[in-house]
């Protein structure tokens, strides 16, 4: 049994060549005009990335879920969290 297709949408930010904090802050510019429960799929080289993505996703009520991919990048899945209704 497969698991149910939502219809997220999903921006990609190539962070690729940046260092940090360029990757965070290319990441948190596309989280500011995604709602939940969409996604940035963020893509970096700069390996203190594979810790600062996590880490500010946790920090601003995201999930980051580290995806398959070249040994020599980092990817992640960040997904703006449903707010909880009144």
């Amino acid at each position: 049994m497969s698991a149910p297709q939502t219809n997220r949408m999903v921006i990609a930010v190539n962070a690729t060549g940046h260092r940090c904090p360029m990757p965070i802050l290319l990441m948190e510019k596309a989280l500011r005009s995604v709602p939940a429960p969409d996604a940035v799929k963020v893509i970096a080289d700069d390996p203190l990335a594979a810790i600062d993505i996590p880490h500010f996703a946790n920090a601003q009520g995201f999930s980051a879920t580290r995806l398959e991919g070249p040994s020599e990048l980092c990817v992640f899945l960040v997904t703006a969290k449903e707010k909880p209704r009144p």
